[in-house]
């Protein structure tokens, strides 16, 4: 069994709370493994649809460890919802034992190499989202649907 980003399957989840995110590859995995979808920023109580997110002046490393924050386009601070719901994200991996994540490309919690730069312009830089960070950490492989 994998994890995946909910919204990578369609399921409305997605900051927009449409199915812009709706993956192919992710749905043809369906035919030959089981996978499990979660939603980090649901988890940590975001609701959907939610105003864009993302990382200002740092990466999920970051985060996790204090370093910066996370801010909505509505200048709001979301960083402990991005935190709860990668602890909540870590938590089920270990109760089920899963050592792999596919996770949507450049998102704040998901991203896995590259993620927008918090200037809201979709600019990536190196750096990967909070569960993202938070999932290597623990020694589970996280890939992205691009890498599918």
């Amino acid at each position: 069994m994998k994890l995946v980003s909910a919204c990578l399957l369609g399921i409305k989840c997605a900051w927009s709370g449409d199915q812009r995110y709706k993956n192919q590859a992710a749905l043809r995995l369906l035919e030959v493994t089981s996978l499990l979808p979660i939603c980090p920023e649901q988890q940590g109580g975001l609701t959907t649809p939610r105003a864009a997110q993302e990382i200002q002046g740092g990466s999920g490393e970051d985060v996790l460890d204090g370093r910066c924050r996370i801010i909505n386009r509505d200048g709001e601070d979301v960083t402990l919802a991005f935190i709860r719901g990668a602890e909540a994200v870590l938590s089920l991996a270990k109760q089920l034992e899963i050592k792999e994540f596919i996770g949507k490309a450049h998102s704040p919690s998901c991203g896995c190499g590259l993620i927008y730069d918090g200037s809201f312009t979709h600019q990536l830089v190196p750096g990967d989202g909070v569960t993202t960070a938070l999932l290597k950490r623990n020694d589970i492989r996280v890939i992205t649907e691009e890498e599918l």
